[in-house]
């Protein structure tokens, strides 16, 4: 498959949002990034539509039928019939002339070939008599069913779809002319790839938009009547049944839209339990009038757009043969394999998935299942850091055994000075039993707050602040710090009584020496007077020595 739809590797942000609503999980995530797997996608451009980023993107073919104009050749479009919900306020003579203005020889409505579809699927069911038949318009539904559903391929129509039916008819009438279908599909774009050259370029209403405003064409906004239109109904839910005659009265007519309902179609399908059907189905929900490449999505305002523009009888076109219409659909391998027991078993250990209760089943990383992550690890397409809950607990499991090994005492805050954590060393320090004593509580019942008032009002940290928990009888070196973000403040308690308590003995010791060494003075200087005749200077030389042990004493 010729890549349609690209990514923008800067914008991918590991929200896994494009996982979440992938209906078939084709998306792989390597080094953090998102990938495509062209061989599973059904190029139903959900992942384009909910990409919060703006990461993925529609590739254009704008250049490509720009040059076909230049060629010289005559390019006519094919305008696909929701343009009527994506322009308003437009009809196709509007349409018509600003396309022109591009270089375009004409524009027609593609509904002109959904009308001959719409009869051939008339007669499969009258003359073939057909148990199932399931619509074969949308390309994202016939990629569903050749890739995860082969079983119901004997159930699709072998019918073109109106994009071919249509472009088909312009290159009879306009032998040597170039084809270009406008709508809102991204699977259009790989249906045209695929089948020959019926169609030579596809553009999406965003890139015509776009190429109009380059070209500063305005788009007039004039409706015209036209009652043999009755197929411009085909891109709403059920607008392919009701532009049907439906003369086969023996089937049931149901109209299914979204993947996820199409996929609940199909299982049914494949069981056994549907018969005398005919089915339409749409990939996106809405049909047409939701697809990806809309520049606006309003689906009850776009319904009646559809509804007031379309007429009551059917476009005047010949009806080709049937042999004219016929299209193949062959099964898809998507090269998938399939893992052992033992293989998803030792996946979901490294998940931290241990036994079933683990199995959280959340879907956090776009996976239905935690067992579908696994297999989707083993294929490579998902990584075991895409589990949130793993990751969280991992986390937790990494800062408890840190905040619970440390020779620090460590107390965390919420801005209204309510304890949210405290550690053994914290506990030990203010003298608790268990940390339920004080989780939740305001900290003023086993600390003074006012260090903490003010690194929340002033916002500026605290250091190594020394202070004297006299209810405790310890000393504690203090750094408070805010982290804005969260909106917590963070104490962490250095136990320093014990050497404080060394500092003290020694500053008592020095006390009690200097006291012993004045007192020594004193008595020399006494026995000095007494004798001083004696002893001449050396009781000067004492006195000097006693005064200087005495200072260095006080100096340490």
């Amino acid at each position: 498959m010729a890549e349609c739809i690209t990514l923008k590797k800067s914008n991918c942000k590991n929200c896994y949002k494009c996982i979440r609503h992938c209906p078939v999980k084709s998306i792989r995530f390597s080094a953090n990034q998102a990938h495509i797997i062209s061989d599973e996608c059904i190029l139903c451009g959900h992942c384009l539509v909910v990409c919060p980023q703006n990461a993925k993107e529609i590739n254009s073919e704008r250049e490509k039928a720009k040059v076909f104009i230049q060629s010289g050749d005559p390019v006519y479009v094919s305008l696909a019939p929701s343009f009527i919900a994506n322009f308003d306020g437009a009809g196709i003579e509007a349409m018509r002339t600003a396309i022109k203005k591009l270089g375009f020889k004409d524009v027609e409505e593609t509904a002109i070939g959904a009308t001959i579809v719409k009869r051939e699927y008339d007669r499969l069911l009258t003359e073939e008599k057909r148990d199932i038949v399931i619509s074969s318009c949308c390309h994202s539904v016939n990629l569903l069913i050749q890739k995860y559903f082969p079983m119901a391929l004997p159930y699709l129509a072998d019918v073109l779809s109106p994009m071919q039916a249509h472009c088909t008819e312009l290159k009879k009438k306009y032998p040597n002319c170039k084809t270009v279908f406008i709508g809102p599909c991204v699977s259009k774009k790989d249906e045209a790839q695929k089948y020959g050259d019926i169609v030579d370029a596809v553009l999406t209403f965003e890139e015509l938009t776009q190429w109009l405003k380059d070209e500063h064409i305005e788009i007039e906004h004039t409706r015209d009547n036209l009652q043999e239109s009755r197929a411009r109904f085909f891109p709403t839910t059920g607008g392919v049944i009701k532009s049907m005659v439906q003369e086969a009265k023996e089937y049931s007519y149901l109209a299914i839209d979204g993947v996820d309902n199409c996929i609940a179609a199909l299982k049914d399908i494949e069981s056994g339990n549907v018969h005398n059907c005919f089915i339409e189905m749409s990939a996106c929900v809405g049909s047409c009038i939701g697809g990806p490449a809309m520049d606006k999505r309003a689906f009850v305002k776009d319904y009646a757009a559809v509804s007031e523009y379309a007429g009551d009888k059917d476009f005047e076109v010949a009806q080709p043969e049937t042999k004219q219409l016929r299209k193949t659909f062959n099964a898809i391998d998507k090269h998938v394999t399939t893992p052992s027991e033992t293989e998803i078993a030792s996946v979901l250990r490294q998940m931290g998935k241990n036994k079933r209760e683990d199995e959280l089943n959340c879907g956090s990383c776009g996976y239905n299942t935690c067992r579908d992550k696994a297999i989707a690890i083993l294929r490579g397409k998902a990584e075991v850091s895409m589990c949130l809950p793993f990751l969280k607990d991992k986390a937790e499991s990494f800062s408890d055994s840190i905040v619970n090994n440390t020779p620090n005492g460590i107390i965390v805050l919420n801005d209204k000075l309510e304890v949210q954590q405290i550690n053994r060393v914290a506990m030990k320090i203010t003298n608790l039993r268990s940390e339920m004593d004080i989780l939740g509580e305001q900290v003023v019942r086993i600390l003074n707050p006012t260090v903490f008032m003010q690194v929340l009002q002033t916002g500026r940290s605290v250091h190594n602040q020394k202070s004297y928990l006299a209810e405790y009888k310890r000393y504690v070196e203090q750094t408070v710090v805010l982290d804005s973000a969260s909106k917590l403040i963070i104490c962490i308690m250095r136990d320093v009584t014990d050497h404080e308590k060394e500092r003290n003995d020694k500053e008592e010791i020095n006390r009690r020496t200097i006291e012993t060494a004045d007192k020594v003075v004193d008595k020399q200087m006494r026995i000095v007077q007494e004798i001083a005749s004696l002893l001449g200077e050396t009781a000067a030389e004492t006195k000097i020595a006693l005064t200087q042990l005495k200072d260095s004493i006080q100096n340490e």
